[in-house]
């Protein structure tokens, strides 16, 4: 089952139909509770969030990233397909072409209240420790979301860099100049955290 994290203007998704328990349904965790809607989507299994809620109802400071990832994966999420719509810095980039990322640069991973964003916070826990970012994202999901936006069609590019810079601000014209030195043309940037 994949797990599908929606941001700003993507409350819902269209076709989705519903099923499970509740409609949607509010899931408890570690870090604060999130609501989950489980259904079908594009004939596939999936659960959805949607980051801010419905109606925005949630700043980008008070988006709860660590509840969110819990919950899709406690729900039976095998894999997660997060979207969010970036500022590029290829002027040739057409507005919206889906851009399937394959590189990530971020100097801090940081919540807004400054503590490290990762699910692993207690000594000791299993998953604790150092993490290799070479390859973040998953390889076959990357392929099917390519092959599926040529198969419809969609404007697509095979790679980009995603460039964090913590939120709730967005990017300075220096954080943007760094981003153009550190990943060319193929970074977009943006101010969500990245999880470990």
């Amino acid at each position: 089952m994949i797990g599908i994290l929606t941001g700003s203007g993507t409350y819902a998704l269209p076709g989705f139909e519903e099923s499970g328990p509740a409609h949607p349904e509010e899931v408890f965790t570690p870090f604060g509770s999130t609501i989950v809607s489980s259904g079908s989507f594009a004939g596939t299994e999936v659960l959805h969030v949607a980051r801010h809620r419905a109606g925005h109802e949630l700043l980008p400071s008070q988006v709860t990233h660590q509840a969110n990832i819990w919950a899709l994966r406690e729900r039976g999420a095998r894999g997660v397909l997060a979207v969010t719509v970036c500022g590029a810095l290829d002027p040739t980039l057409e507005l919206v072409t889906l851009v399937v990322f394959d590189a990530l640069h971020f100097l801090a991973n940081r919540l807004p209240d400054g503590s490290i964003c990762t699910l692993h916070t207690e000594p000791g826990a299993p998953g604790r420790g150092r993490w290799i970012f070479d390859k973040p994202f998953s390889a076959p999901l990357r392929e099917a979301l390519l092959e599926g936006a040529r198969e419809a069609g969609h404007a697509v590019r095979d790679g980009g860099c995603y460039g964090h810079v913590d939120w709730p601000r967005f990017n300075t014209r220096t954080e943007i100049r760094m981003l153009q030195r550190a990943g060319g043309h193929r970074c977009l940037a943006d101010r969500r955290p990245a999880f470990v």
